[in-house]
């Protein structure tokens, strides 16, 4: 006599081969427990919906919902629920909106976590103010969940509604339901975002107050808000917290620091960052490097900024294009444009950047003749569209001289 423990033993043996991603020996054992007898049930067709969406395709998952049906099973929340998740994780977000309606037609009542879905599609779709109506209409049926307040918050914040976002999170708290910390860093990231540094810091302040904790990065944002008004002492508070709680900063987090000291021309600040980096045993990377040459440039130091040029070479970093083009355009902007010829006439390696950067601050120091030279190779190296754009707008008051670049590009 077939008994529920085979249904259940033969789901067991789907969802192994379904996780090590053999799905053709999972349908295989469902033929053969059918033949054995051994009917199929829910549970084993979200199984393999789950299974298809994920290793195969959207289309392949929705296929079993059909075979479900036909095999005269009603899919659940369940199965509309991991497919319109699998059509999100692969960005095609119009197709969980679509999952939906048809869910609420075939008479299935969704979830929280089918709504937590369709809240997260309608913002990603630009579509704010349905996702915020959703959330307010969900509340007639049943009272959200933490999850679906974050989905909400999360979704406000990316579209920059601090406004709502503060609001839902009153709300959040007005139920009896306790914030979590993603809850507050989502809110926290945001505000900074949008320039209100107090309101952020002020969330900061209240989870202190109530013991939360959050991660590395959550405190590269605080710190960064910081040093952006100049409150420095607050950084190193910040940073002893951070240590306090067992948490290192990485390298993202240092290079986001050294950027904003050197953006600030706080540049001793930087490389005490840099010193404190290898005393954590990290190594600089490439951004680091780039981010400390521009601050030199900055600074007006072009010599120490060629000299770490050579530097990043000896510690095999090859050439960095990136950092030479920021040399190159610091140097233009400075008025030493005979200096950044010559650094432009010293490497080989270019891209279209290098050589718009070169006829802007040729345009601006109104060297139009050296100009229409340039745009003349940049047209050779398959760069010229936008410097001829960029170098027409200069030349625009000076119908000889632009004249005289068009017939050099024709007659090239």
């Amino acid at each position: 006599m077939v008994t529920r423990l085979s249904t259940k033993f033969m789901n067991i043996c789907i969802s192994s081969m379904c996780k090590s991603k053999q799905l053709l020996k999972a349908e295989v054992v469902l033929i053969d427990a059918i033949k054995l007898g051994v009917l199929p049930d829910t549970v084993t067709y979200n199984t393999l919906v789950d299974a298809y969406y994920r290793f195969v395709s959207i289309d392949a998952g929705y296929t079993v919902l059909n075979r479900m049906k036909e095999a005269g099973i009603n899919p659940n929340v369940v199965s509309y629920n991991s497919v319109m998740s699998g059509a999100v994780r692969k960005c095609l977000l119009s197709k969980p909106l679509q999952l939906f309606d048809e869910m609420l037609q075939s008479g299935i009542h969704p979830d929280v976590w089918s709504y937590n879905i369709l809240i997260h599609c309608l913002f990603r779709l630009g579509r704010p103010d349905e996702g915020y109506r959703v959330f307010k209409d969900i509340r007639h049926g049943f009272v959200p969940y933490v999850l679906t307040y974050n989905a909400m918050i999360n979704g406000l914040c990316k579209a920059r509604r601090l406004a709502d976002a503060r609001r839902v999170l009153r709300e959040f708290c007005d139920y009896g339901y306790e914030p979590n910390a993603i809850t507050y860093t989502t809110v926290m990231k945001c505000c900074f975002r949008c320039g209100r540094l107090e309101q952020g810091l002020e969330i900061l302040s209240e989870m202190r107050r109530k013991g939360y904790t959050f991660d590395g990065f959550a405190y590269c944002t605080v710190v960064a808000a910081l040093v952006k008004t100049g409150r420095i002492e607050e950084v190193d508070e910040i940073a002893g917290k951070m240590t306090s709680n067992g948490l290192v900063p990485d390298l993202a987090s240092y290079n986001t620091m050294i950027n904003l000291f050197c953006r600030q021309g706080k540049f001793d600040e930087a490389l005490k960052l840099v010193d404190e980096i290898e005393k954590q045993g990290l190594k600089c990377d490439q951004y680091t490097h780039t981010i400390i040459i521009h601050g030199l440039c900055k600074i007006g130091n072009f010599v120490g900024a060629e000299k770490h040029l050579d530097y990043m070479k000896s510690l095999g970093f090859g050439f960095n294009l990136v950092a030479f083009n920021c040399m190159l355009d610091c140097l233009g902007k400075a008025g030493h444009i005979d200096q950044a010829v010559k650094v432009f006439d010293s490497t080989e390696v270019k891209d279209s950047f290098t050589y718009t950067i070169l006829v802007h601050n040729l345009c601006r120091a109104k060297k139009f003749l050296f100009a229409s030279k340039l745009l003349v190779a940049c047209l050779k190296s398959g760069w010229c569209v936008y410097c001829m754009c960029l170098c027409m707008v200069w030349l625009y008051p000076h119908r000889i001289a632009r004249l005289r670049i068009v017939s050099r590009l024709h007659v090239n």
